[in-house]
């Protein structure tokens, strides 16, 4: 579906047209070449590193020339989650639009707003001709969502721009100025297997609404691994569990959703009514206000052959329990800022093999190291390996900054209202291109989008015109060199 009758126009012309290019994660190399083409098409200076980011080059507008010049930075990639009972590709197939109401959302999938609609700003002003800008560099990079190498591979010495507009956050009426660094912390564990000794249970759980691991950290928002991983252990005080698989969460950027296991259990109609009628009722009476279409099914499943032993299991459900995940410490610099959290993002076992995927975030260096080395010693003790990876650094706020207070004062007396300059919990890219360009002011906006990594994901028609309209003045009122 085109956009074509909403306004900014030319903003849903571009994402229509991007939206209709497959853009995993990882899987780039279609939307690589549309951006470069795009960027060609224009008779503009395009390039493609080595780790596939795309630079567009546009000279200053006449009379511009004097200005500081500009990078605008938005990634390529989105992240693909959809409904259990919706079938897509998203390695094949254009994402399918609607609009409601002031939302425009996808059908069943996540929307690719984050960070779609920025990329297509940008392409919006390198194909405008009645627009007064500095000189511009738009950077598009790669990766973002699972694991940020394409800003990590940005080299230094390939932007020359003095003030960077990172625009990938999804709040209209805040102006982001920090954001946190993350690692990954992957629990892992190879088990034998044996015959399953009773008769087997599927635990399900369902219906959550997952959500953004950084920005929605701290809304409460149920876990469905950590929620099974309660089921499991309530299951432990009568029972003597055999593990036959589970499958849980995804993407270790999302909250996760969805998540299921399979066991075998001594006395299944035991097991099933005492965890029905008990601890699932619990739950779904804790979560009624913020997961009002939360669903819990427990139930006989197909009999199998292979299990795990009922003491390799007991290890696997108590570091399930014990795993910290949500919030780890608040800020006690900035008001209502998530300093440290985890997200138990995917937990997978599959005939013996286990593996659980962290992603601990944090704006302090040495409390994201303690996550992490909190996650390592409980696994650690249930003798299972962990590796650290994809490490990538916080940014830190520089609030007196002059691109800062530019933007404060255009938008306050734009929109008769002061803007909330905040530091956020999510990663952005600009920690680590500051990194290669330390002396590079940046800040980060966007329009408002509400559940980005979720299928659930949906953006803002009107703000999408207020953050449009935002950012031409800011673009034509940045000040001399």
């Amino acid at each position: 579906m085109e956009l074509s009758n909403i306004e900014p126009q030319i903003i849903w012309k571009n994402f229509s047209k991007l939206n209709a290019v497959p853009r995993p994660s990882k899987k780039e190399e279609k939307v690589i070449a549309f951006i470069k083409d795009f960027g060609e098409s224009l008779n503009l200076e395009t390039t493609v590193d080595e780790v596939g980011n795309v630079i567009i080059k546009k000279p200053a507008t006449s009379g511009m020339e004097d200005r500081k010049s500009i990078v605008l930075q938005s990634h390529l990639d989105m992240v693909c989650q959809k409904n259990n009972d919706v079938n897509f590709d998203f390695e094949t197939e254009g994402i399918n639009m609607e609009i409601d109401g002031d939302w425009v959302k996808a059908k069943g999938t996540t929307l690719g707003a984050d960070n779609g609609l920025g990329v297509a700003t940008i392409m919006s002003i390198l194909e405008s001709s009645d627009i007064p800008h500095p000189a511009l560099e738009a950077l598009f990079t790669i990766d973002e969502e699972t694991g940020m190498t394409g800003a990590l591979g940005l080299k230094p010495g390939q932007l020359t721009g003095d003030i960077l507009l990172n625009l990938d956050t999804e709040e209209d009426d805040e102006i982001d100025i920090g954001c946190a660094g993350g690692i990954d912390v992957t629990i892992a564990q190879n088990y034998a297997t044996e015959a399953a000794n009773g008769q087997t249970v599927k635990i399900e759980v369902k219906g959550l609404q997952g959500g953004h691991s950084g920005m929605d950290i701290h809304k409460g928002f149920g876990n469905a691994n950590v929620i099974l991983g309660r089921l499991l252990y309530k299951g432990l005080q009568n029972e003597n569990i055999q593990l036959i698989s589970i499958d849980g969460g995804g993407l270790r950027n999302a909250i996760p959703r969805e998540a299921s296991a399979i066991v075998s259990v001594r006395n299944a109609q035991e097991f099933i009514d005492e965890l029905s009628n008990g601890l699932r009722t619990e739950i779904l009476e804790e979560f009624t206000t913020v997961e009002p279409h939360i669903n819990i099914n427990i139930e006989h499943a197909s009999s199998a052959e292979k299990a795990l032993s009922e003491s390799d299991s007991k290890k696997i459900i108590l570091t399930l329990k014990s795993l910290h995940n949500g919030v780890y410490r608040m800020s006690p610099d900035v008001k209502d800022l998530v300093e440290a959290s985890n997200n138990i993002a995917r937990v997978e076992l599959q005939s013996g093999h286990l593996k659980i995927l962290n992603l601990s975030r944090s704006s302090v260096d040495s409390s994201k190291d303690s996550v992490a080395e909190q996650l390592k010693s409980v696994a650690e003790l249930a003798g299972m390996n962990v590796e650290f990876s994809g490490s990538y650094p916080g940014w830190k706020p520089k609030p007196g900054s002059e691109i800062v207070q530019l933007m404060e004062k255009i938008y306050t007396e734009k929109f008769s209202e002061k803007p909330h300059v905040v530091a956020c919990h999510a990663g952005l890219e600009c920690g680590i291109i500051g990194a290669n360009y330390p002396e590079m002011e940046m800040v980060s906006f966007g329009p408002t989008i509400r559940g980005a990594h979720s299928p659930d994901e949906k953006a803002n028609i009107r703000s999408a015109q207020k953050f449009w309209a935002f950012l031409k003045d800011i673009l034509a009122n940045i000040p001399k060199k």
